[in-house]
């Protein structure tokens, strides 16, 4: 080995990041993944037995939502909420959230240096769209009628957060030709984009079939009401 070669102190790009206090992971990639799968798998089973219990004739789809808003929930409230709380010693942290974090940072080396947006934005999801998926996972199974105007909220601020974590990635990339990800293409494809995609989609989905909701109840009231104006009008007038 060349004795003047210089090893970057850290595997994440770009590679001068200053990454303070940096411990590589004890567990393997595989054993992070089974983990944070596991614990999706046990808190989706949970929800789903107690949502078969409350109301045993939802309708498929709707669990699906409810379990998605309960996922999203956990990981807002928990797994971000973790982030937010110890983002300046990250890159020393050791308990499995910490080694959870390290390894996506191979996609976004953001988490690990404080970056003033993801810290913010983590924060507020965290604090707001954490609690109020859980509200509306229990608005969804009880068949609420406030339902579909707090999924539009949450799911509009998940939309826009992620929008927003896009856009200064790539703004970083193109205009100050500052790289985040490492060159391999799984850590691009599979955690950068295809994590982070899921919560374009579904939320986008969601918002859209609540607008939808939203005006067809609006639309039904106001025939109600031209309905009973136009009754009234005629009782009036056989009067």
């Amino acid at each position: 080995m060349d004795d003047g070669l210089v090893l970057p102190p850290h595997p994440f790009y770009p590679i001068e990041a200053n990454i303070v206090g940096y411990l590589a992971n004890e567990l393997s990639v595989l054993s992070l993944l089974g983990v944070f799968g596991s614990g999706c798998v046990v808190i989706l089973g949970l929800t789903l037995a107690l949502v078969m219990r409350q109301n045993p004739t939802l309708p498929p789809r709707e669990k699906a939502i409810v379990l998605w808003f309960v996922l999203s929930g956990t990981i807002h409230l928990f797994f971000e909420g973790y982030f937010a709380f110890n983002h300046a010693s990250m890159p020393g942290m050791q308990d499995v959230f910490g080694q959870l974090w390290k390894e996506y940072a191979m996609s976004d080396s953001r988490y690990l240096t404080s970056d003033p947006f993801v810290l913010c934005m983590e924060t507020v999801t965290a604090i707001c769209w954490g609690p109020l998926s859980f509200i509306v996972a229990l608005l969804i199974t009880t068949e609420h009628p406030l339902r579909h105007p707090l999924q539009a909220l949450v799911s509009l601020g998940q939309l826009y957060g992620d929008i927003l974590y896009y856009a200064t990635s790539m703004f970083d990339h193109y205009h100050k030709g500052l790289t985040y990800c490492r060159p391999e293409a799984y850590y691009f494809w599979c955690y950068y984009f295809f994590m982070n995609f899921l919560w374009i989609v579904i939320p986008g989905t969601l918002l859209y079939k609540s607008v939808a909701a939203s005006a067809r109840a609006f639309r039904a009231l106001d025939r109600e009401s031209k309905s009973e104006q136009s009754n009234g009008h005629i009782i009036k007038k056989s009067n």
